[in-house]
């Protein structure tokens, strides 16, 4: 098993490559704009295009603490869903009067992207492949049943599969049976999809400054500062989207915590490797246990396998090196090898991890602050790859200060319960986490602590 993980390279797989953009120069001076956005992920380059898009004129400048793309918009597994509920079961418990629109409004956002991704000619191998959910014990033969059931009757198309079909698709001794939902999933490149939205909205005049980190945001009469180490923004409006990192709004470190995700990358496969698993439609595939795994294959051959094991660090400490945890790659590895037994001596080219954003609803809720000037979506959960689209379009009309469809659905409006403060806050994930192991090797039964934070909306 070790001698599998000994070359890995310690960075994630989509951003260790020679043909990633040169960064920008950073911010020096003070500026003016119209709109300023603080984050160069997917969320702050979707607010930015749809700006330029909405209104060519508008002054948009972009400030990036590191590189666009550079955190969980380049690491992630590049699952692009329709869903924007963190699920159908998560969105009917919470909004089930409103679930059907949203429902539609995703499959609407999925398809933007699709078109925005060949309009502008972004190479991020955009596959609308679908996904495969995947029965890996008896009990949750009849769970999968029920959860295609509900996908159906909100239109959504998915194919149940026996265990000789599914492994047709994908061959892993592990499953006995799937559901495949053919069109809600699409898979990309992540960096390359990041690096590709940058490159367009410097196309529309955005004015990008990376190595940008904001230190400060204040009132400023009509406008907002945001303050820099070398320079200053006077915006008339601003968009925060930031991600798991410290908001700069004290208000939202209620409602968002950093969590930790891992994942791991194979050595191309051979042709004789390729050909025992099949995956010859590239579906993405995720498990359905409390700790799931989420693993798909890429263009060149290779196979990212991550999830099972979210970590939170005590007091929400983010840091470099907590990127890198050998136990939790060890144990990806032990279930890699466990899921295809066949692939018996490939080793893993990359492992990394990082920290997302997650909040007790585990879909991202959005806000205003300074007297509307300001908007903020947060909250994505690691769910953010095609959600980031819509949050951005939320932003965009939480500004313009109108009454659209958008910012009057119960979603936007209503917010996750927060938090308790710290020791409680990571006392109470770590119960939540030992739970959840507990129910997965209870054939998925909540305990009392688990049936307690479902009814407190924490579940």
């Amino acid at each position: 098993m070790m001698r599998a993980l000994t070359d890995a390279e310690p960075v994630p797989y989509w951003l260790d490559r020679p043909d990633r953009p040169d960064p920008l120069p950073p911010l020096s001076g003070t500026r003016d704009a119209d709109l300023a956005i603080v984050g160069g992920g997917y969320a702050g380059l979707w607010a930015a295009l749809l700006a330029k898009q909405d209104d060519p004129s508008t002054d948009v400048v972009l400030l990036e603490a590191g590189t666009c793309g550079w955190a969980a918009s380049g690491r992630n597994a590049g699952f692009c869903a329709t869903s924007l509920t963190g699920g159908l079961e998560n969105g009917r418990n919470r909004f089930p009067d409103a679930l059907a629109r949203l429902e539609q409004l995703g499959t609407e956002n999925l398809d933007a992207i699709e078109a925005a991704v060949s309009r502008h000619g972004i190479a991020c191998d955009f596959l609308r492949s679908g996904e495969l959910k995947v029965a890996t014990e008896a009990y949750q033969v009849s769970q999968l049943a029920e959860q295609a059931m509900l996908a159906m009757a909100y239109g959504r198309t998915v194919r149940l599969l026996d265990s000789a079909t599914v492994r047709a698709e994908v061959n892993s001794p592990t499953y006995l049976y799937a559901a495949w939902d053919r069109r809600g999933t699409a898979l990309v490149d992540p960096a390359r999809l990041a690096w590709g939205l940058r490159r367009v909205c410097l196309d529309l005049g955005v004015r990008i400054f990376e190595h940008t980190r904001v230190t400060g945001l204040t009132d400023d009469g009509p406008a907002v500062l945001l303050t820099t180490a070398h320079g200053r923004v006077r915006a008339g409006k601003a968009i925060l989207a930031t991600n798991a990192f410290p908001p700069l709004l004290r208000r939202l470190r209620h409602f968002v915590t950093p969590v930790y995700d891992y994942a791991l990358m194979t050595e191309p496969l051979t042709g004789a490797q390729l050909a025992s698993v099949g995956w010859k439609k590239r579906q993405g595939v995720r498990d359905l246990g409390n700790r799931f795994h989420y693993y798909r294959m890429t263009e060149d051959r290779r196979i990212l396998f991550g999830g099972y094991e979210p970590i939170h660090h005590a007091g929400g400490r983010m840091a470099p090196a907590l990127s890198q945890r050998p136990r939790s790659f060890h144990t990806l590895a032990q279930h890699f090898f466990g899921t295809f037994p066949q692939l018996d001596g490939v080793r893993f080219s990359h492992k990394w991890g990082g920290a997302v954003d997650a909040c007790t609803r585990y879909f991202a809720f959005h806000g205003t602050a300074y007297s509307g000037r300001v908007a903020y979506a947060a909250g994505f959960t690691g769910l953010g790859v095609s959600a980031t689209r819509f949050a951005a379009r939320v932003s965009l009309d939480l500004l313009s200060g109108r009454r659209t469809e958008l910012v009057e659905l119960a979603s936007v409006r209503r917010g996750p319960v927060p938090f308790p403060p710290e020791p409680a806050r990571s006392l109470g994930i770590a119960l939540t986490r030992r739970s959840m192991a507990r129910a997965d090797d209870r054939e998925g039964q909540p305990d009392l602590w688990l049936r307690t934070m479902n009814r407190l909306g924490m579940g």
